[in-house]
Formats: structure tokens, sequence, C-alpha cells
């Protein structure tokens, strides 16, 4: 098996929900990966085409707070909108995370799984990692 790459994510068994794990070189480039692991739990949105682009601001907070609060916001405007995130794009700004999402309705992919209704803060992990970072997280589906 080769070496990981600098960036990537990818779903792991869990019993009863879902659990992500992403890894890159920044901060931000990770909360990138959480949500298109995230979104890869049950859509699958390779050669979809943008429709639409969410803007928000999450925090200010911890880290952890933070990839908690951006991944909740997918899955609120998931629940109101009916459209997904096709790709992410985080930038910091004074203790907070500025969020951009291009965005698809959920109709036009296939979906492959249950729709996230939550994150858990059970066994929650943001972090430094290395010359990296990373995270963990359970999804509640």
């Amino acid at each position: 098996m080769g070496e990981r790459p600098a960036a990537g994510h990818r779903s792991v068994p869990h019993t009863a929900d879902v659990r992500i794990e992403s890894w890159a070189p920044a901060r931000e480039q990770c909360v990138v990966e959480a949500v298109a692991a995230m979104v890869g739990t049950f859509a699958e949105v390779s050669g979809a085409v943008p429709t639409a682009t969410a803007r928000f601001r999450a925090g200010p907070g911890s880290d952890a707070d933070l990839l908690v609060a951006v991944l909740d916001e997918v899955i609120y405007l998931i629940d109101t909108t009916g459209r997904l995130p096709i790709a992410a794009q985080v930038e910091a700004g004074d203790g907070a995370l500025d969020v951009r999402l291009s965005m698809v309705n959920a109709g036009q992919v296939e979906l492959v799984g249950a729709v996230p209704k939550g994150v858990s803060l059970h066994e929650l992990r943001f972090g430094r990692e290395g010359s990296g970072w990373s995270c963990s997280v359970t999804i509640d589906v």
C-alpha cells in the first residue's frame, strides 16, 4: 500500500452512524476534505455541475468547534434547501472560517446512503498531526 496523499478523506466503519476522517497540510483544507467526506457518505457527486452558491461564516471558536459548526451548517443547508455541496472553499478570518459552497440540487445526483442528521461530539478529534492537520468525526444519520 502506498504512502497517504497530502490531502484526502475517507469513511470508516462505525456501528450505528457514519465516521469520517480527513487530512490535509492546512486546517482550512482539512475542513474542505471533511465536507467532501461527509457528502461522499450519502451522495455520488462526481461530474455534477453546481447550480447555486452558499456562503456562511462559522465561529469564532476552537478548531473543533469550527469544524462542527461548518458540518452542522452544511447539514442544515441540505435539509432546508434540498441542495448539497459538490465543492467547498474555506478561508480563515478573525478566529472564524468563511465558507463558500458550490451547490447542486439533490435530485441531480445519485443518493447512495442516508442523509446526515447531525454531528456527534463523541470522540471528535481535530488538530495538528505531524506536518499537517487531521480530523475524525462521527456523523449521525
